[in-house]
């Protein structure tokens, strides 16, 4: 089972996800929380396997919240999804700066909902594709993004085959996407970014797509 929780302050809208999630056979919510205080002590306590949080909360905010439990330093963090009303590059720069390894609408529907918590789970795409492309490209292009203590690539240099997984989780293709683009196994990929990830000193997916970004691997055009 994956085990999420749930962190908004409206109680219709944790009702809501909580009656989505659960009519999955193979998600169960442990926890509700109301505020970000609360949401922070909930997962510290219960280490769910998924964080659903909302950006305005009461005591503490949906990033503060990130950071406390994903966020660079973190010894061992979190995967949170950070779910709001407002698509606004703003609350996705904050989410992403904050460790947060997803983004989603609350009005994206009970089916991405569900695709997006699996996902976190299985470290795969998170966030959704058209949302992740327009905001690495923008920030890239500024130069505003940065990922944690920032990426050490000179140590161990990519290969060929991982420049192309690079390049297409930037470009915010899921695992299998990438496995039939490049005709290569499932596994194959899952080693590939594992590989990835310790050479650039990156902790998930979405970290890697914003080193590419940043470091021009794939062109803003």
């Amino acid at each position: 089972m994956i085990r999420a929780l749930i962190a908004d302050d409206q109680a219709m809208v944790r009702g809501g996800l909580r009656m989505i999630l659960e009519d999955q056979p193979d998600i169960e919510v442990v926890a509700e929380a109301s505020d970000g205080v609360d949401a922070i002590e909930a997962a510290r306590r219960l280490r769910p396997d998924v964080c659903l949080v909302d950006i305005r909360m009461p005591r503490l905010d949906g990033i503060a919240v990130t950071r406390a439990l994903a966020g660079p330093g973190v010894a061992a963090p979190l995967a949170v999804i950070v779910v709001t009303t407002f698509d606004l590059d703003e609350y996705v720069h904050g989410a992403l700066r904050a460790g947060a390894v997803g983004f989603l609408l609350k009005d994206a529907g009970p089916a991405l909902l569900v695709e997006a918590v699996r996902a976190a789970h299985a470290g795969d795409a998170l966030i959704s594709p058209s949302v992740t492309v327009r905001l690495l490209r923008h920030f890239a292009v500024g130069g505003a993004l940065t990922v944690g203590d920032a990426p050490r690539p000179g140590s161990s240099p990519l290969s060929e085959r991982e420049t192309e997984v690079v390049r297409a989780v930037a470009r915010g293709r899921t695992n299998q996407e990438i496995a039939a683009e490049l005709f290569i196994s499932l596994s194959t990929v899952k080693s590939h970014l594992s590989g990835i990830q310790s050479k650039l000193g990156t902790r998930n997916r979405t970290e890697i797509a914003v080193w590419a970004w940043e470091h021009r691997v794939v062109s803003p055009g």
